[in-house]
């Protein structure tokens, strides 16, 4: 607004240049250009004054103004902070729980770690390995068939002297099956660890299938007993992982176990055949005893022919009874009536010889 008005102030100082320079002024028109421009400056100075209290006052309005938004915009700010704050607090509790609860697991599975190695110490020695598979088929039969040992027999000497881990007492055609725990475990390690050379590997893999196959051999000679058991028997693996490498990878000891007639089960397969084989159990029971019950509705109906053939008879001697006494009957009628007729004949006569 300033440079506007000295834009028209220097409009007309150029105009009056002019008009002096034609030199047609006179004393009327310099006297009205003077007032002009003495009315322009005090217009000018009017203005000036009026702009510069305008510009005081819409600076101070525009100053409250600013001064209120940034009150509105610090008090924002402020709660946006508590509650960022706030938030950032829970997070951080959350966190700190989240990593107590992860030590508490560390802990925990450091522990597991020191179970496991102890437990593959352990798994080392053949005498605790032997009592590990015992522990397990002991806790398979009696979870299969109870704790009365009526089906199953555990460390069960046999005729030749030696002890089987376990015996199951099946009815016929199964009969006697002996089943014996092993665990080959050292050479199965050396075969599965990655670290070492493929030559070891191969070494470790050839003595693995020994071990197995002499396993095998060790339950046919022993515990398959001609008179005595039936003409297999079941090698008990405690641990899958030896079961599922022996039925992915050698197909050789399966069949070597087939023709010895040794059956390879590990804790999972063992637990589905001696279901099936209670299965069977029971419904051979279930048989014998429909067989029985035939047997004796047999008799019954023998025994129900012979009673109706008695009843038959005596119901025919009833009628005939019957007969018998419906005529006894009529003749005691007769006679009654014969009677009755003698005694008016009698009374007639002593009434007429009273008349007389």
């Amino acid at each position: 607004m300033e440079y506007l008005i000295i834009g028209l102030l220097v409009i007309v100082i150029i105009i009056l240049l002019v008009i002096l320079l034609r030199g047609n002024k006179n004393d009327d028109m310099i006297e009205r250009l003077g007032k002009y421009e003495t009315n322009i400056t005090k217009e000018i100075g009017n203005f000036k004054v009026d702009f510069s209290n305008n510009l005081r006052d819409d600076f101070e309005h525009l100053n409250d103004k600013v001064e209120k938004k940034l009150l509105e915009i610090n008090d924002r700010v402020n709660e946006r902070i508590e509650n960022n704050f706030e938030k950032t607090n829970k997070t951080f509790t959350n966190i700190l729980e989240r990593l107590s609860k992860i030590d508490e697991a560390q802990k925990k599975i450091d522990s597991l770690s020191t179970e496991i190695v102890s437990l593959q110490s352990v798994l080392t020695d053949k005498k605790t390995r032997g009592i590990f598979g015992e522990v397990n088929l002991n806790y398979i039969l009696t979870s299969v068939f109870g704790e009365k040992k009526v089906i199953y027999d555990l460390q069960h000497k046999m005729s030749n002297g030696l002890i089987v881990d376990a015996i199951l007492f099946a009815p016929k055609p199964l009969g006697t099956i002996a089943i014996d725990s092993k665990f080959p475990l050292e050479n199965y390690q050396r075969m599965t660890d990655r670290e070492l050379s493929n030559s070891e590997r191969e070494v470790a893999t050839k003595l693995f299938k020994s071990d197995v196959k002499k396993h095998i051999d060790a339950i046919a000679s022993k515990y398959i007993i001609p008179g005595e058991t039936s003409d297999e028997a079941i090698m008990f693996l405690p641990a899958e992982a030896v079961f599922a490498e022996i039925n992915a990878y050698h197909e050789d000891i399966l069949e070597y176990a087939y023709k010895r007639r040794v059956w390879i089960c590990s804790p999972t397969t063992l637990m589905s055949t001696l279901s099936i084989i209670q299965m069977i159990i029971k419904n051979m029971e279930r048989d014998k005893y429909a067989q029985v019950i035939h047997e004796e509705l047999n008799k019954l109906s023998l025994e129900f022919a012979r009673y109706k053939e008695r009843w038959d008879k005596l119901s025919k001697n009833i009628d005939s009874v019957s007969k018998d006494v419906k005529e006894i009957y009529t003749t005691t009628d007769k006679i009654t009536k014969r009677f009755e007729a003698i005694n008016g004949v009698d009374s007639k006569l002593i009434t007429h010889e009273d008349d007389k």
